[in-house]
C-alpha cells in the first residue's frame, strides 16, 4: 500500500493545522465534502463484487451484532458517561444524541484503509440509517425524555446518493471492464486516504470557532464515548470467535457514528451548545479511525499479510 495511506493520521493532523491557520480557505470547500465521499465510496465500489455482499447475506448473525452495539451500547454509554462526568444537560443532549445515530459513511472508508470487511460496512451503514428512522427518536425520548424529529427523507436519499449509487457504479464497472478496472484499484486507497484527509480539514476547518470553547470534560468524554464503541466492537467480534476483518469492521461500524445527523438534530430541535459534542465527535472520530487504520495497516505489514 502506498506509503501515503500508512501516514493517515499524520496527514490528518497536518491538515487540521492548517486549516486552522488558513480557515478561510477550508471552509470554502465545504461544497465539496459530499463529492469527496461521493468519489471515496465510488473508489470502493472498484474493489467489490457481488459477491462479497452475497457473502453478509450468509452471517445474519454477525449484522444482528453490529446493529445491537450500535442502538443498545452506544446510547447507553453516552447517557452513563454524561451522568458520571457531569456533563451539563444541553452537552448530555449532544452526546446521547451522537451515541443515538446510526453509523456515518466514513466507517465504510476507515474500514476500507484498515483492511476490513467492506461490503459488512456498507451494509450495516445502510441497515442502521434505516433503522434509524425509528430508533433514533425513540432512544432519543428514552434517555433525553424529548420528542425529536428526524429527517427521514434526507437521510435515506443522502444514503442513496453518497453510499448505494457510487458503490453500485464502481461494481458494474469493475464487472463490465475488469481489464480497465484493475490498475486503478492500486491506486484506490491512495484516492480515498487523500479524500478523506481534505474532508477532515474541512469538517475542522467548518468547527473552528466551536473548538475555543470546548472544555476538557467534554473533550475526554466524546473520547471516552469513541474508544470504547471501538474497542467493544472489537472485542464482541472476537468474543464471537470472528476473522480479524470482520472484527476491524465492527470496531469501525460501532466507533463511528453519523455526527453531521447529531449536529442536525440538536440545531433543529435543542439549542446551539448541544450541536458541540456532534461537532466534536465529527472530527475526532475520524482521526481516531485514521490512527486504528494506520495501524492495522502497520500490524498487516509486520506479519507479512
Amino acid at each position: 500500500m502506498h506509503s501515503l495511506t500508512r501516514l493517515l493520521p499524520v496527514w490528518a493532523i497536518l491538515l487540521c493545522l492548517l486549516a486552522w491557520w488558513q480557515t478561510a480557505w477550508f471552509v470554502s470547500l465545504k461544497s465539496a465534502i459530499l463529492p469527496l465521499l461521493a468519489v471515496i465510496m465510488f473508489a470502493m465500489g472498484l474493489t467489490l463484487r457481488l459477491s462479497d455482499f452475497r457473502r453478509v447475506l450468509t452471517m445474519p448473525a454477525v449484522i444482528l451484532l453490529g446493529v445491537s452495539l450500535q442502538f443498545v451500547m452506544m446510547p447507553l454509554l453516552a447517557w452513563l458517561i454524561s451522568h458520571g462526568m457531569a456533563l451539563e444537560t444541553l452537552l448530555a443532549t449532544g452526546l446521547i444524541l451522537v451515541g443515538a445515530s446510526p453509523g456515518g459513511t466514513a466507517s465504510n472508508v476507515m474500514t476500507y484503509l484498515a483492511g476490513g470487511n467492506v461490503a459488512l460496512s456498507i451494509s450495516l451503514t445502510a441497515l442502521s440509517t434505516l433503522l434509524a428512522v425509528v430508533l433514533t427518536p425513540w432512544l432519543s425520548w428514552f434517555y433525553i425524555d424529548a420528542d425529536i424529529a428526524v429527517p427521514v427523507g434526507s437521510m435515506l436519499q443522502t444514503i442513496l446518493a453518497l453510499v448505494i449509487a457510487p458503490v453500485v457504479g464502481g461494481m458494474l464497472l469493475n464487472h463490465c471492464l475488469p481489464r480497465l478496472v484493475a490498475p486503478l484499484q492500486r491506486i484506490c486507497p491512495l484516492l480515498a486516504t487523500l479524500a478523506i484527509v481534505f474532508i477532515i480539514a474541512i469538517v475542522f476547518a467548518l468547527n473552528r470557532n466551536s473548538m475555543a470553547v470546548l472544555s476538557f470534560t467534554l473533550l475526554a468524554a466524546v473520547v471516552i464515548h469513541n474508544a470504547l464503541g471501538l474497542t467493544l466492537g472489537y472485542l464482541a467480534g472476537r468474543c464471537f470467535g470472528y476473522e480479524a476483518a470482520i472484527c476491524r469492521t465492527l470496531a469501525i461500524e460501532v466507533g463511528m457514528q453519523n455526527s453531521g445527523l447529531a449536529v442536525a438534530l440538536a440545531m433543529k430541535n435543542f439549542a446551539s451548545l448541544a450541536a458541540l459534542p456532534g461537532a466534536l465527535f465529527s472530527i475526532w472520530h475520524n482521526i481516531s479511525g485514521s490512527l486504528l487504520a494506520a495501524f492495522w495497516q502497520w500490524r498487516d505489514r509486520r506479519q507479512g499479510q
